[in-house]
């Protein structure tokens, strides 16, 4: 099974994207999108930006992830 993880972009320089994937901040590959802005959500596989996500999407990826590792971000 192939998992993409949503994350919101937090700057771009020279194709890289800083994002921020649920509080973790990570560099990745962003040369397959095209008009990529900070502030834009984006899903990620394998350390690549492979597409563009709206933030609900985003939000659903979220909720997703959360019920399957069993974890809420309310238990936080």
């Amino acid at each position: 099974m192939c998992v993409g993880l949503s994350a919101r972009v937090l700057s771009i320089e020279d194709g890289t994207a800083l994002i921020d994937a649920s509080g973790a901040k990570r560099s990745v590959s962003a040369e397959l999108i095209d008009d990529l802005e900070p502030g834009d959500y984006v899903m990620v596989h394998a350390g690549v930006a492979i597409a563009k996500i709206t933030d609900t999407s985003a939000d659903e990826t979220g909720k997703i992830m959360e019920s399957l590792n069993g974890y809420s971000s309310q238990d936080r």
